[in-house]
């Protein structure tokens, strides 16, 4: 790769969010690495992004629902001889039902990628980027994080671990030239809304372009804030600042409600 360049290692980033970002980066003069389980994607992305900007891309075929898959990814890029500036941990997906009603193998995969693979990746860079002095994270959790959310419970969970553990890195690295920044996005057009079977709720009635958010959390993370949020609307906003005031009880009936199918 162009040695010139700064490097982004971007998880999802075959569609939705991780797409936009990758774009975000290349227009940046970013080299990247990309990483998905659509290989064929990824290589569609890597044509067009190459041939606009001038960059070099790296695609790797990963499923991160595989303990193994985030030290895989690591050596891979090391092998390479590419040094990573930006880590981008993008992958993540949830799933409509009840915590005793969804299958137990779609939860523990959840918690594979929303957990696992974000907290090993971090893991794995966050040391040599404190060791050089400079490096930026960017973690994709969400305002799901900020309450519990009955008919996803797992999702929800993992999303509060995600922003806890974001923020507490943040003030660790605080001096160090390096930063951790936590994505909170609003609901998204995309395929995570399709594969969560969320899309005919009223959670997701009033969706965003992936751009948007992709925006926001590109600016961020550029920035060194601990936090930013991306497309949500003024009343989802004022809800999510709420969220800590509100009865437990009742914020929970709220959500549960608002994640019914409107056709149920």
């Amino acid at each position: 790769m162009n040695k010139t360049n700064k490097t982004a290692l971007i998880t999802g980033a075959s569609s939705g969010l991780g797409m936009e970002l990758a774009r975000l980066h290349a227009a940046n003069g970013d080299n990247l690495v990309l990483v998905a389980r659509s290989v064929s994607k990824m290589e569609e992305l890597k044509a067009e992004l190459e041939k606009a900007y001038g960059i070099q891309v790296m695609v790797i075929g990963k499923d991160l629902s595989h303990p193994e898959a985030p030290a895989q990814i690591y050596f891979e890029v090391k092998k390479a001889g590419i040094e990573i500036e930006y880590l981008i941990n993008n992958a993540g997906f949830g799933g409509r039902g009840t915590f005793a009603e969804r299958p137990m193998e779609q939860e523990m995969m959840m918690i594979n990628v929303d957990i696992v693979a974000l907290t090993k990746l971090t893991k794995l860079y966050l040391p040599e980027f404190i060791s050089r002095g400079h490096g930026r994270i960017l973690n994709v959790s969400s305002p799901a994080g900020e309450m519990p959310g009955p008919l996803q419970a797992v999702y929800y969970a993992s999303k509060a671990y995600v922003t806890s553990l974001s923020n507490a890195i943040w003030y660790e690295t605080k001096g160090t030239g390096v930063t951790v920044t936590t994505l909170l996005p609003g609901a998204m057009d995309s395929g995570f809304t399709r594969a969560s079977d969320m899309q005919n709720t009223k959670l997701f009635e009033h969706m965003v372009s992936p751009a948007i958010v992709a925006k926001a959390g590109f600016d961020g993370m550029m920035q060194g804030k601990m936090t930013v949020t991306g497309g949500l609307t003024f009343m989802q906003k004022i809800f999510t600042n709420m969220t800590h005031f509100i009865p437990k009880k009742l914020l929970m009936k709220q959500i549960y409600e608002m994640q019914i199918l409107k056709n149920s």
